[in-house]
C-alpha cells in the first residue's frame, strides 16, 4: 500500500513520549493539535510555522467521537485524517486523540512549544486554551501562536462541495478494521443458502408516463397524454425480492386485497422465486402508489390504501407465519400500512422464535411510524429522518444522535443510511474497535434512489446474519444501494451488480484503470 511509507510515522502518545525523551532535551519538540477535517492551505502554513520553533513536529488530531461541531462531521475519517498528516515532509509523528481535550496528551508528551492558531488569542483566551496553556506551562513548557489574521475554515470548504472521498475512506476502513477486498468478494458469494422470512405490507408502485400538452386557459389543469403505465413490486415485496436475487431462501408474509394487484404481486413474486404467504382481507385494497410522470418529472401521486389496523384474525395468522416458517433471519418491514402498529408489534415480536437473528426497518414516511417499538433487534436501518423522528430530535448533530438511537433501541447493531452522504454504523465494541464508523455513497450515477434502502437491508441483513461482520455488512449493503440507484425502477440487485461494485472500488484504490 501507497500510505505505509507515511504510516510508521502515527503512533500513540505514550510511544512519542518515549522516542522523545523528557523536557530538557538538547532538540526542541513542537506540538500542534486540532481536528484537520481536510487539510488546507491554512492549515499548512500553520503547521509550517510551527515546525520551524523545534527539531521535531508531533500533530495531535481529535478522535471521530469527539468532533461535535457541525453535523455530518468529521467528513474525514480520524485514521484518514491521521494518514494526511503523516504524509507531510514537515510533519514528524501523529497521534489520534482519544480525549476530549489535548491537555492528557501534552501531558504525557511534554512538547517545548504548543502551537496554537492565531485565533485562538485574537479578542482574547478561551477558556479551553487557558487549560491548555496551564498545562504546557506547569512543567515549563510554552505556548506559541501562529502570526496573521488568515483564518479557512474546513466546515466552510466542505459544505460548499465536498469532495468525493469514498475510495479513500473505504481503503481507511478496511485497513483499519483488517479486512480485504477478497472478504468482500467471499462474502458476497457467501449470501446463497440463507433462510429468510419477511413479514410487511406489501406495495404496488405505479408509474403513469405522459407528456405535456398544455394548461387550461381558464382553470389551473394541466393536460398530458397518456403514453404507458409500468407497475412494480415495491414495500416489503421488493425487499423479499432482492433477497431472492442475493441467493437466500426467502418467504414472504403480508396482506394483500382481493383485486387484480393482487393476481399481479403473486404472479410477480411467483416468477422471482419468492415463497408468497399472503393473508387476504377483503375489507381493504391492495395498495397501490401511482405516480404520475411528464416529461420525466414527477407531478402527482395517487395512494390507494387503507391504513387502518389489521384485525385480530389477521394478526393471528401472520404470528402463526412468524413461528413456524424456517427462518435464519426474521425482518420486519413496516411501512405503516396496517400491519405494524402499538398493539401488533410487540405481539409479532414476542412470536419471533428463540434465537432467530431478528432486523427491523421503519420507512414513516408521512405516517406515524417508529423505529423504536422495535427494540432488542439484531439490526435496525432507518434514515435520517425516521431516526430524528423517533427520538423528537431535529437538532443534534449526525453522530450523537445516532448513538442516542443506538443505545435506546438496545439492538446489536444499527444502520444509519444518511441518503447521498453514505450511512453510519453503530455497533457494541470492545478493545480497540471503534464503536461507530461510517461509508460514503457508492452511487457513480444516480438514475432513481427509490428503493436504495431496501437493497442496503436485504444485503447487509444477509451479511450480517452470514458472517457476523459490520463493517462487511455495511460495505456490501452500501453497494447493493448504490447499484439500486443506478437503475430505473425498483429492480432486484443480483450479487453480479454488487461484485462490479467491489471490483470497480478495488480497482480505483489500487489506482488501476
Amino acid at each position: 500500500m501507497i500510505d505505509d511509507a507515511y504510516k510508521h510515522k502515527i503512533k500513540t502518545a505514550a510511544e512519542i513520549a518515549a522516542i522523545i525523551g523528557a523536557p530538557g532535551r538538547k532538540k526542541k519538540i513542537v506540538m500542534c493539535h486540532g481536528t484537520f477535517d481536510l487539510v488546507h492551505p491554512g492549515h499548512i502554513r500553520h503547521l509550517v510555522y510551527a515546525r520551524s520553533k523545534g527539531a521535531k513536529l508531533v500533530v495531535g488530531v481529535t478522535a471521530d467521537h469527539h468532533v461535535k461541531k457541525a453535523d455530518h462531521r468529521p467528513f474525514v475519517p480520524e485514521g484518514l485524517r491521521a494518514l494526511n498528516l503523516a504524509a507531510l515532509e514537515t510533519v514528524d509523528y501523529v497521534t489520534i486523540d482519544p480525549h476530549a481535550t489535548p491537555i492528557e496528551n501534552i501531558l504525557t508528551i511534554r512538547p517545548d512549544y504548543f502551537v496554537k492558531g492565531y485565533e485562538y488569542q485574537k479578542g482574547g483566551l478561551h477558556p479551553r486554551t487557558a487549560e491548555e496553556k496551564q498545562a504546557v506551562e506547569s512543567y515549563g513548557g510554552e505556548v506559541i501562536f501562529t502570526p496573521g489574521d488568515i483564518v479557512y475554515s474546513s466546515s466552510a470548504i466542505i459544505e460548499s462541495g465536498p469532495p468525493d472521498l469514498a475510495v479513500e475512506k473505504l481503503i481507511n476502513l478496511l485497513d483499519g478494521e483488517n479486512r480485504t477486498f477478497d472478504d468482500l468478494k467471499k462474502a458476497l458469494a457467501g449470501l446463497a443458502g440463507a433462510k429468510a422470512h419477511v413479514v410487511g405490507d406489501t406495495i404496488v408502485d405505479s408509474l403513469t408516463i405522459t407528456s405535456m400538452i398544455g394548461a387550461s386557459g381558464k382553470t389551473p389543469t394541466l393536460s398530458v397524454r397518456y403514453e404507458g403505465k409500468r407497475d412494480y413490486v415495491g414495500g416489503a415485496g421488493i425487499v423479499a425480492k432482492h433477497l431472492k436475487a442475493a441467493g437466500a431462501d426467502v418467504t414472504f408474509s403480508t396482506v394483500l386485497g382481493d383485486d387484480a394487484l393482487a393476481e399481479f404481486v403473486r404472479k410477480d413474486l411467483a416468477e422471482a422465486g419468492v415463497t408468497l404467504n399472503d393473508v387476504v382481507d377483503l375489507t381493504r385494497p391492495t395498495i397501490n402508489k401511482n405516480a404520475i410522470v411528464a416529461d420525466g418529472y414527477r407531478m402527482l401521486k395517487i395512494d390507494t390504501l387503507d391504513n387502518r389496523a389489521i384485525s385480530e384474525q389477521v394478526c393471528k395468522k401472520l404470528c402463526e407465519a412468524v413461528r413456524d416458517v424456517p427462518a435464519d433471519a426474521v425482518m420486519f418491514c413496516d411501512f405503516r400500512h396496517g400491519i405494524f402498529n402499538r398493539d401488533t408489534i410487540p405481539v409479532l415480536t414476542a412470536a419471533i422464535p428463540e434465537g432467530r437473528f431478528k432486523v427491523a426497518d421503519s420507512q414513516v414516511a408521512s405516517r406515524w411510524g417508529n423505529i423504536l417499538e422495535f427494540k432488542g433487534f439484531d439490526l435496525i436501518t432507518p434514515n435520517e429522518k425516521e431516526a430524528r423522528f423517533s427520538l423528537g430530535d431535529q437538532d443534534t448533530v449526525i453522530r450523537p444522535l445516532g448513538t442516542r438511537l443506538y443505545e435506546e433501541a438496545l439492538c446489536k447493531v444499527l444502520i444509519l443510511k444518511l441518503g447521498a452522504r453514505g450511512s453510519m454504523t453503530f455497533r457494541q465494541a470492545g478493545g480497540e474497535l471503534r464503536t461507530f464508523f461510517g461509508v460514503d455513497s457508492f452511487a457513480d450515477h444516480v438514475v432513481d434512489a427509490v428503493g436504495s434502502g431496501d437493497a442496503l437491508l436485504a444485503y447487509a441483513t444477509l451479511a450480517l446474519k452470514t458472517t457476523g461482520d459490520e463493517v462487511i455488512a455495511t460495505i456490501l449493503g452500501a453497494m447493493a444501494a448504490a447499484a439500486e440507484c443506478e437503475l430505473d425502477g425498483n429492480i432486484p440487485v443480483e450479487p453480479s451488480m454488487v461484485m462490479k461494485k467491489i471490483e470497480t472500488y478495488e480497482r480505483r484504490a489500487n489506482f488501476s484503470a
